[in-house]
């Protein structure tokens, strides 16, 4: 642990295109958010794990108490670290993590507050990223801010994406502007701009994550979610957060190339009636492949065909589990975390 700032010390956040040494995942635990589909949940997670591990290592943590059944479910290609958990979101509660010119790793230790105070208790979960710094043995810097790593995206090159809506939320991070905010990311990730989208889906817990919005395929182009009927209720939404991304530069002054992907039809969970929060946007890059959400729609073809010649030279596999891990409120990229390989850097 040190008290300067990442970025002083030549440390930046990775694209997350760029080589992995592995990718993190966390045990379904939380009760009360999954009930009877608990069970359900776990295989799905453990499908995506499995998915993943074609391509590169994975590590899951689980409860200590349930690191066996963890293990089984996932399979020998997963390792298996136990730790006290409240949730299971990784890309949320682990650190962000950095690589410098060198080749050195570190990570930013956010603080959480369990998505401004939904979820309790999150002190565990507000633990995970320190702990998994130091069983890796790498570097930690404490960040001052309240941020969920689902609340940015980054091209490697100096640009970040976020939203308004999530990181000036008053129950995450109260009598910080857009400014002061601006200045943590430039220190904590080592970025020069930071872009701002508006809001993000109706009904999302996360009060508007970005990487159910908008990502980064490359510096300078960005694959957004578009609403092609205006009686979608995001219409007004995602149309505004398009129009900011074609009016915006990045760090290097670059405009941006938007490729719109469509959104899966509205749908709603049995239990009670919820809307569901679904995106394909919401994938994850890993070595070699890319795993994008499947959910039986009309439009599964058309965005799994256009997220695949954005990512050229990569295998992309449509994965059905993510039309479970929504009904907890998430997708494929919320449960997942990359940690960069060391030789990405140098």
């Amino acid at each position: 642990m040190t008290d300067k700032a990442p970025a002083d010390l030549g440390f930046r956040m990775p694209a997350e295109w760029e080589p992995h040494a592995r990718c993190w995942m966390a045990w379904p635990c939380r009760e009360e958010l999954w009930g009877e589909r608990l069970d359900e949940a776990r295989a799905a997670y453990a499908d995506v794990a499995r998915a993943i591990a074609d391509f590169e290592p994975v590590t899951m943590v689980a409860r200590p108490e349930q690191v066996a059944g963890a293990s089984l479910r996932c399979g020998s290609g997963v390792s298996v670290l136990p730790l006290d958990l409240d949730d299971s979101w990784m890309r949320d509660t682990g650190p962000s993590f950095l690589v410098d010119e060198a080749g050195a790793v570190a990570g930013v230790d956010w603080r959480f507050n369990g998505w401004g105070g939904k979820y309790r208790p999150f002190d565990k979960d507000a633990a995970a990223a320190g702990a998994i710094l130091d069983h890796l043995g790498l570097p930690a810097f404490h960040a001052p801010i309240v941020l969920e790593g689902g609340a940015i995206h980054v091209d490697g090159a100096g640009t970040a994406m976020t939203t308004e809506q999530c990181l000036l939320d008053p129950s995450r991070n109260p009598g910080l502007d857009r400014a002061e905010i601006e200045d943590c990311l430039r220190r904590h990730l080592g970025v020069r701009k930071t872009i701002w989208l508006g809001r993000g889906l109706e009904g999302d817990e996360t009060d508007g994550h970005v990487d159910n919005l908008a990502c980064f395929v490359r510096p300078g182009t960005v694959l957004a979610l578009a609403a092609g009927d205006s009686d979608d209720p995001d219409f007004e939404v995602l149309a505004d957060n398009l129009a900011r991304l074609r009016a915006a530069r990045d760090a290097n002054g670059r405009e941006l190339e938007v490729i719109e992907v469509p959104r899966p039809r509205l749908a709603h969970r049995a239990a009670d009636g919820a809307r569901l929060v679904r995106s394909y946007v919401n994938f994850y890059v890993a070595n070699g492949g890319v795993l994008v959400p499947a959910f039986g729609d009309d439009n599964d073809r058309q965005a799994l065909e256009i997220i695949a010649a954005a990512f050229p030279g990569r295998r992309t596999v449509p994965l059905t589990a993510a039309a479970t891990i929504v009904e907890g409120g998430g997708g494929i990229h919320c449960v997942t975390l990359q940690q960069p390989a060391a030789a990405a850097a140098a």
